[in-house]
């Protein structure tokens, strides 16, 4: 667990060997309204390993989002240095998966047809889309939905949909932002399980931002915690935890109270609910 204040997490041992997947050097984003200047993000530096997955949680407009955009080259920073890959992010990037709260599905095309608008869109070549496509339905129970419209799926199945599409090109990096938020907590609990399995087997770097501190303790090898407005990080929390997690017996373990309540003490949200 990093020390109270630490704005950088640097890789070692086994993660070093991985590479370093995506990187932040002493980043700020500022924006400038009619008003006033404001800070989004000031001070933020953070290595994320090859296959790691990170969880970043804070207040509410702390620069979550702002974060994930710096990295996917939708935004970029007022100073710092943001890189993918050991290449400088300086646009839109294409190696990326996004997924975002809403799935944002075509209503009038399939579940198959909705994850194979990804492979349309980047010219990708049939064959292996359509493999691709199957294999990613399996993964993620969609079995049996492949022809359903959206409005025929619940939400689950609508943000299994969305994942499958961020994930058919097999990008190495993919940023999730708040995927689950508007779910309810059963499903949203089977998705987490579903995304725990999904990520052990594809090995994809994650990162995920998240208002649940249970959600980000469950999914993470580290959690990022931010601070208020001008969000910086207050500090990176190791989970000791095995990366296969049984959902119930992660939450009784005491790895899994420790981040939770570390994570509380900093965000001032003891008796807050996730």
């Amino acid at each position: 667990m990093a020390g109270p204040g630490s704005t950088r997490e640097r890789v070692t041992g086994q993660e070093a060997s991985r590479g370093g997947s995506v990187r932040l050097d002493d980043v700020a984003v500022r924006f400038r309204t009619k008003k006033k200047d404001v800070t989004a993000l000031r001070d933020v530096s953070l290595d994320v390993a090859e296959g790691e997955f990170v969880a970043i949680v804070g207040p509410s407009g702390c620069g979550k989002s702002t974060l994930l955009k710096l990295v996917a080259g939708l935004l970029k920073p007022s100073s710092g240095d943001v890189r993918l890959r050991e290449e400088p992010v300086t646009g839109p990037r294409h190696d990326i998966g996004y997924v975002f709260q809403r799935a944002a599905l075509l209503e009038w095309r399939s579940a198959r047809r909705n994850i194979l608008l990804q492979a349309e869109m980047r010219r990708m070549p049939a064959d292996r889309a359509r493999e691709r496509t199957a294999e990613l339905i399996a993964m993620t129970g969609l079995t049996g939905f492949e022809d359903a419209y959206p409005h025929e799926l619940s939400g689950g199945m609508q943000q299994r949909v969305a994942l499958c599409r961020a994930l058919l090109h097999e990008p190495p990096v993919l940023l999730m932002d708040e995927p689950f938020g508007a779910l309810d907590a059963l499903t949203r609990e089977q998705l987490n399980i579903e995304l725990n399995r999904i990520w052990r087997e594809t090995r994809t770097t994650v990162l995920l931002v998240t208002h649940s501190i249970a959600e980000a303790a469950y999914l993470a090898n580290r959690i990022v915690v931010m601070t208020d407005r001008p969000g910086t990080i207050a500090e990176v929390i190791d989970v000791d935890l095995p990366d296969e997690r049984d959902y119930a017996t992660t939450m009784a373990r005491p790895e899994f109270a420790r981040a939770t309540g570390r994570i509380r003490d900093l965000l001032g949200a003891a008796s807050a609910a996730d």
